[in-house]
């Protein structure tokens, strides 16, 4: 059977170049990018099949920063196809980036010079905002609306004979210092993008453990061009599952020659506070269900 991808976020950046690089290995995939702006995905189509002409690629408008949009868009992927092979759970925001002057000079003559530059640790702060749905922003973009999507879409993704593969766009921003579990929606906060994405490294270690062998998560970190960027989640889409390491992030890296490559680090996780961030996403997962069902009558 022709393996059937999804990734989100795919009109632009590292989805994009993904996309391409997906096809150049194997033109027999069935792709779906999954968008927000449909003009915009409509366009990336056209870009891709102009280099793959005889491609399978399909467009599904999807935001997932409004939970209405995600159910509506995995109803659609139900009755698309019978099982998805690999969810890229790529697309993503980190809204009004500013850089904070006082942790710079403060950083810039402390031991944290080095990881502050390469991580962003305490530089980087976003301002974040409340959606219709209730929830702050980027929780809901970078976390909570794909966590819906993959509840959602577990009749596709649940087989025991062939894993799913979820792969997560994670980034070395994610920092355990910038998440909270007692505000892991990060409203009290400035550093919303980083929570963000260590609570994805997070709930990728709960999934692997609920779903077993049925799905595989995986995390990617990227850098540099998008091209480059996208050398991780490439060379994941070639792996066996069984051979990787769930608590590892792969990371796509790039030689002071140009060459692109594949590193991998272990995440700075603990199953105890993965357990409980799950459970405390299934809970507002009853709470935000409860109330988009009555909103509906």
């Amino acid at each position: 059977m022709r393996k059937v991808v999804v990734v989100t976020g795919a009109n632009s950046g590292i989805g994009l170049a993904l996309c391409e690089r997906l096809l150049s290995e194997d033109d027999q995939i069935r792709l779906c990018l999954a968008c927000r702006n449909m003009q915009r995905a409509e366009a990336a189509r056209f870009a891709l099949l102009s280099s793959h002409p005889s491609a399978d690629i399909s467009i599904l408008r999807v935001d997932v920063g409004n939970l209405k949009s995600v159910i509506q868009a995995a109803k659609e992927l139900k009755e698309r196809y019978q099982r998805v092979d690999f969810l890229y759970l790529n697309a993503g925001i980190m809204p009004n980036p500013r850089i904070s002057l006082q942790a710079f000079i403060k950083g810039l003559f402390s031991r944290k010079a080095i990881s502050m530059f390469a991580t962003g640790e305490g530089l980087l702060t976003q301002e974040d905002k409340v959606t219709e749905d209730g929830l702050q922003e980027v929780f809901e973009t970078n976390v909570f609306g794909h966590y819906i999507l993959i509840r959602e879409l577990e009749p596709l993704l649940c087989h025991t004979d062939i894993p799913s593969q979820l792969i997560w766009t994670s980034s070395s921003n994610a920092r355990r210092s910038a998440f909270n579990l007692s505000d892991y929606q990060h409203s009290q906060g400035q550093e919303s993008y980083s929570s963000s994405k260590y609570a994805t490294d997070l709930l990728s270690l709960a999934l692997n453990k609920h779903f077993n062998k049925q799905i595989r998560v995986f995390t990617n970190s990227f850098t540099i061009s998008s091209y480059n960027g996208a050398e991780a989640l490439l060379w994941l889409f070639k792996q066996r599952p069984e051979a990787l390491n769930p608590l590892a992030k792969y990371q796509s890296c790039t030689s002071g020659l140009g060459n692109n490559y594949v590193e991998h680090t272990n995440m700075d996780l603990d199953e105890e506070t993965s357990d409980q961030f799950y459970n405390k996403l299934l809970e507002l997962e009853k709470q935000v269900r409860k109330k988009i069902t009555s909103v509906n009558k």
